[in-house]
């Protein structure tokens, strides 16, 4: 199961500021076949030494005393060799060995705690894409191993692998993570889909300590795409966590009001957030007082860098001493000291602060409208702009499950979706907004479209047919009762739409224009622009008529995740229609409104694609079956596919090449960022 693509040689500088390490640089054979004489993106440091002929010695970043000094409770460091996994994880520069110091400079988009993009700079898993976005490598792992069936999966861990505050990382912190906060109702009232196999729990288990295994009650692939590609870490700190854990501490609740909460579980969430989003506020924004009481600022991590400060307007952090990652010399990953994210909610001040140069990275939330002006400014801001393809696109919904029954029912009738989706025109939405660079599709689910779905879906009630969509909408009976020029709800109550949207999403110019379009249509249209926990919250609420966010999935994130095929269709941080359904399905009909069958049809088909060999007959046909319901339902609406700009600052070395602007693939991670360096 263990593939290693190779990639271009490496060059072999010296580190600024440490000892020239025992290995120099070599070339090695190309077990693929793709360049030979190259080194691989990675090696356990046994295959490297063995490859390399030679024993590397371990050097560390001279600055790493001082910035563990600003970690509380972390105490002295030990050597780096003690500090190290036995193997470390050797990374391959994409060009060359880098200096260590200076300051990443990000900027967030969100007013919540930080965005998705930079999370994923620091962010690690137990695996990895490799950068062809297609192999599954080894990362926080060693190595992984399936059974014949796809229901046992058994993950080696490194040996000696430590958290942030030089605890031991074992086997029993993944288990702990499963058994004690996925399955405890008092952390998720319901646990996640990926953590489920069949819909039933799996058995997770530490055989030793490097050693865990997951048994699941029904085939699952795609449990192993899930650790690569998403957010979601499977492991939490057991040692910190458990002495605040009513199940495994008697006297945990004495010991969590002691510290000003109501209890162990009011605590742990304080530091986990109740979310496998790693990103929540920490104790730093919400203890207040309490926090020079709390046995730490934020929970012990293994991601390469450590959060140490954190207000509304930002958060910085400092690298991890105890990181397991090294380079091909074995100089300990990461190179950069420290990190500093700032949030800003006005795009216009984020453009401003991306031309002047005052950011070392960005991509989500730099919207092509954006692409002319910061191209422009590039010799001027030290910085270079790359547009690549993505992923997920803008994507609208109707809420189906309204509260108000008279809006309900004009945004279940499939004529009212289909007028809605043949009165936007897509083509002038990509002149004007892509510069006639996007391409107009159909949401399907799949993104992009694997050859065996037909092309036909992706062009699905998509070409622009107003006078179509007016006799549509005449037929349902939303005319124009009043004379104003608005069509009106059929007891003559005027209809207007309530769309409000964030820029994090997708650009105003694109709302603007399909809110003319429906204006056109005779359908009042009122938008508004709010932030991403404006959107979200009221989205939670039920309480939108519109909504829009970007969306799609790879086939492979799809084999571990339903999230997406199922009600409400998608997670907090996405555009999601249903909540009701999803209601009607979590109380086993005692709340909610019931979803149609063909819901009920599309779970089935979900299960089997799900369950079946990848690239099977079994996968390929319940995959087509998936695409054509949720298309032919028009339940979510494609409008323009884009590619997205990616800016960083031209002092930023060891930058991949992306193959994508991509939340889907977890945007720089597949792309080592520890290997980052920030030029004199």
């Amino acid at each position: 199961m263990r593939k290693l693509l190779l990639m271009a040689g490496v060059a072999g500088l010296a580190l600024t500021g440490t000892a020239y390490a025992s290995c120099p640089p070599v070339t090695v054979a190309d077990p693929q076949g793709v360049a030979a004489g190259a080194y691989p993106q990675q090696y356990d440091l046994a295959e490297f030494e063995s490859a390399a002929n030679c024993k590397l010695s371990f050097a560390e970043n001279p600055a790493i005393g001082e910035l563990n000094g600003r970690i509380r409770g972390n105490g002295d460091l030990p050597a780096v060799a003690d500090r190290l996994p036995s193997e470390p994880l050797v990374l391959a520069p994409y060009t060359e060995i880098g200096q260590y110091g200076g300051v990443l400079d990000a900027l967030s988009n969100a007013t919540e705690s930080g965005t998705s993009d930079f999370l994923s700079v620091r962010h690690v898993n137990l695996f990895r894409y490799s950068d062809d976005l297609q192999t599954v490598v080894p990362n926080v792992a060693k190595s992984f191993e399936w059974n014949d069936d796809f229901t046992q999966l058994t993950v080696k861990l490194r040996a000696g692998h430590k958290w942030s505050d030089g605890a031991p990382f074992t086997a029993n912190d993944i288990a702990f993570w499963y058994n004690n906060l996925m399955m405890d109702k008092n952390v998720f009232a319901e646990a996640k889909d990926y953590a489920l196999a069949g819909g039933k729990p799996m058995k997770v288990e530490a055989l030793d300590d490097t050693t865990v295994q997951f048994t699941l009650e029904a085939p699952k692939p795609g449990l192993v795409e899930t650790f690569t590609s998403s957010y979601a870490q499977p492991y939490q700190p057991k040692h910190f966590f458990e002495q605040y854990h009513p199940a495994l501490n008697d006297g945990a609740d004495e010991a969590a009001k002691a510290l000003g909460y109501e209890g162990g579980y009011d605590l742990i969430k304080a530091y986990y957030g109740n979310s496998d989003w790693m990103d929540t506020p920490s104790p730093m924004l919400t203890a207040g007082d309490r926090i020079s009481n709390l046995p730490k600022d934020a929970a012990p991590t293994l991601e390469s860098h450590i959060l140490v400060k954190e207000t509304a307007e930002g958060r910085h952090y400092v690298a991890n001493p105890y990181f397991f990652q090294i380079d091909t010399q074995g100089n300990q990953l990461p190179y950069i000291n420290e990190m500093d994210e700032v949030y800003i909610g006005d795009e216009e001040v984020r453009n401003l602060k991306l031309l002047n140069g005052e950011v070392d990275y960005k991509s989500q939330a730099i919207n092509l409208t954006s692409a002319p002006v910061l191209l422009e400014g590039q010799e001027n801001g030290n910085y270079t702009i790359e547009v690549k393809p993505t992923i997920s696109s803008p994507t609208l919904a109707f809420n189906v499950t309204a509260e108000d029954e008279a809006r309900r029912e004009i945004f279940n009738d499939i004529r009212f979706r289909t007028a809605m989706s043949i009165g936007i025109d897509r083509d002038q939405i990509n002149e004007v907004i892509s510069f006639g660079l996007g391409t107009p599709q159909q949401y399907i689910g799949f993104s992009p479209r694997p050859e065996y779905i037909d092309e036909k879906w992706s062009n699905h009630e998509m070409a622009y047919e107003a006078d179509r969509a007016k006799a549509l909408l005449d037929e349902m009976g939303l005319v124009d009762k009043d004379g104003d020029g608005f069509r009106d709800l059929p007891n003559g109550d005027p209809f207007v739409l309530d769309w409000q949207f964030a820029t994090q999403a997708t650009s105003s110019q694109l709302v603007e224009l399909v809110g003319r379009n429906w204006t056109e249509l005779g359908v009042k249209t009122t938008i508004k622009e709010v932030t991403s926990d404006e959107y979200r919250s009221a989205q939670s609420a039920n309480t939108l008529d519109v909504l829009i966010w970007t969306k799609g999935q790879p086939a492979g994130s799809i084999l571990g995740d339903s999230e997406i095929w199922v009600p409400p269709f998608d997670g907090y941080f996405d555009v999601r229609t249903g909540m009701l359904w999803a209601e009607y399905i979590s109380s086993n009909g005692a709340n909610g409104i019931e979803p149609p069958a063909w819901v009920g049809e599309l779970k089935t088909q979900l299960d089997i694609y799900q369950s079946s060999a990848p690239g099977s007959d079994a996968s390929k046909a319940a995959a087509n079956k998936m695409v054509e319901i949720m298309t032919s339902q028009l339940l979510f609406i494609g409008v323009v596919n884009s590619p997205a700009p990616i800016y960083h600052s031209n002092n930023l070395k060891n930058f991949a090449d992306f193959k994508t602007s991509s939340y889907e693939y977890y945007r720089t991670y597949p792309y080592r960022p520890a290997q980052w360096f920030l030029s004199n």
